[in-house]
């Protein structure tokens, strides 16, 4: 993704297709799905956020605060993958190296 670093995080994340977009219609709500945005990146994303979510302390602990709130697999795995994708941005952007916070 060539735009890595110069957009805003929602920006990359519609870009990566991983942003929510709203079924809406007048007054009637519908739920809010994933769509678009570029396949490839999403897969890996989506295979990053897999194996984060089971490492013991990279992003274990929101996955585990997700779950525990009842949100369903998926839903955790793609806000995972958001979550990865922002934070490549902001290393991209900010031109630094990964640093885990405790």
């Amino acid at each position: 993704m060539p735009e890595l670093g110069n957009r805003s995080a929602k920006a990359i994340a519609a870009l990566a297709g991983l942003a929510p977009f709203n079924v809406d219609s007048g007054t009637s709500r519908g739920k809010r799905h994933i769509r678009g945005g570029r396949k490839r990146i999403r897969d890996a994303l989506y295979m990053a956020a897999l194996t984060a979510s089971r490492m013991p302390r990279a992003f274990k602990s929101h996955a585990d605060q997700m779950k525990e709130a009842g949100k369903p697999f998926k839903v955790v795995i793609i806000a995972l993958a958001r979550k990865l994708l922002a934070i490549a941005n902001a290393i991209i952007r900010d031109k630094t190296t990964f640093r885990r916070t405790t």
